[in-house]
């Protein structure tokens, strides 16, 4: 029977926060494996926006291969696959398929086409946009249709905007755009408005123009500046009773979904939204398991993603590291390797090293 793949760290997604997690748990030392499926959230992100020195022109799926590379030049293993459940691992029931288990292995991983053996385990699933139900407007995702006010306000200009939504979160959007623009439409598409009496108040006398009707259908933009054959932009709506407008762009308000289906398999506590619930450490209620990013705030933010990703690999290093011992702990220092870090992880860390600093030294497993 062949030996599961065993790994200190096992990080669930490949968001930004997912990958920061890995890296800074490879490059302390920790034998780190990270598992994205195919056609993740943030690959679809066509611009990445208030990432300083990043261009406006790198997409997400740019940044989650450069950061891929970097992983497996730290040594890292990536897997392309989609992960099915997380399960703590019974060491009676579970003998048989999980032969040469380390004492601190607690979790398997199974994916689809790989199972894996894990210390602790790292969630970065994030959420998933409830899309609005409007013909054709979700191809334009990305290109007139967005979904983050504070990624995507800037982009639309002093366009007319619109915000599709009926709740306290719709109307706040819509009049949030009046800082950018003097032309906002919020669009009930045909439902009752659910917000409440103070932003039925603050509606009626902001300046946003309130829409009741059924919004049929999106087109693209006729203007060649903007789009083109390979990437059409939103150009406008066509209401049901074949009336159109133009917009620049605009917002869907209609919620989030958390992926927390691998966290509540766990046990793990979730807030009252869905998303899961850590502490400072980016912990959550079940000891091993981590979250980080979107899943855990919904911020849909990447350097607040990436900060996520830095401090729960600090935090897997200070729990997983074997070095200060405790002083209460020290006959135990005979048994342990120094140092600790393996000697393949650490003949990598010689070769991104300056080439002279070691000239005519030999890292070492070489």
């Amino acid at each position: 029977m062949a030996q599961t793949p065993a790994y200190e760290v096992v990080v669930v997604g490949g968001g930004p926060a997912g990958l920061t997690t890995a890296l800074y748990a490879t490059r302390l030392g920790h034998r780190t494996a990270l598992v994205n499926r195919e056609g993740g959230r943030y690959e679809t992100v066509s611009h990445v926006h208030n990432l300083v020195g990043v261009s406006e022109e790198t997409s997400g799926r740019d940044v989650t291969e450069l950061a891929v590379d970097q992983l497996e030049e730290y040594g890292a293993d990536y897997y392309r696959d989609d992960v099915r459940s997380v399960d703590r691992i019974d060491p009676d029931a579970d003998a048989a398929d999980f032969e040469n288990r380390s004492d601190d292995t607690r979790f398997r991983v199974d994916a689809e086409s790989v199972a894996l053996r894990a210390d602790r385990v790292v969630l970065a699933t994030g959420f998933t946009d409830v899309p609005p139900q409007v013909r054709n407007l979700r191809e334009f995702a990305g290109r007139g249709l967005h979904y983050c006010l504070h990624c995507d306000a800037y982009t639309l200009g002093d366009d007319p905007v619109f915000v599709l939504g009926h709740d306290d979160h719709a109307a706040e959007v819509a009049m949030i755009l009046l800082n950018f623009t003097d032309d906002v439409d919020l669009l009930l598409n045909d439902e009752e408005p659910t917000w409440g009496d103070d932003a039925a108040a603050q509606v009626r006398e902001h300046p946003v123009e309130v829409v009741d009707d059924r919004v049929d259908h999106a087109y693209a933009a006729t203007d060649p500046d903007r789009g083109g054959d390979a990437e059409e932009w939103l150009g406008g709506l066509e209401f049901a009773d074949g009336h159109t407008r133009e917009y620049g762009g605009g917002f869907a308000v209609y919620g989030r979904e958390y992926n927390n289906e691998l966290a509540t398999g766990l046990d793990c506590e979730c807030n009252d939204d869905g998303s899961v619930a850590v502490d400072e450490n980016r912990e959550t209620s079940v000891d091993g398991v981590y979250a980080v990013g979107d899943l855990t705030h919904g911020q849909n933010q990447t350097p607040i993603a990436l900060g996520d990703g830095a401090y729960a690999g600090i935090a897997l290093h200070k729990d997983l590291r074997q070095f200060p011992v405790p002083a209460d702990d020290l006959d135990r220092l005979a048994d342990l390797d120094v140092p600790a870090m393996p000697d393949d992880l650490r003949a990598r860390m010689w070769r991104v090293q300056d080439a002279d600093e070691h000239a005519g030294m030999t890292p070492p497993g070489e």
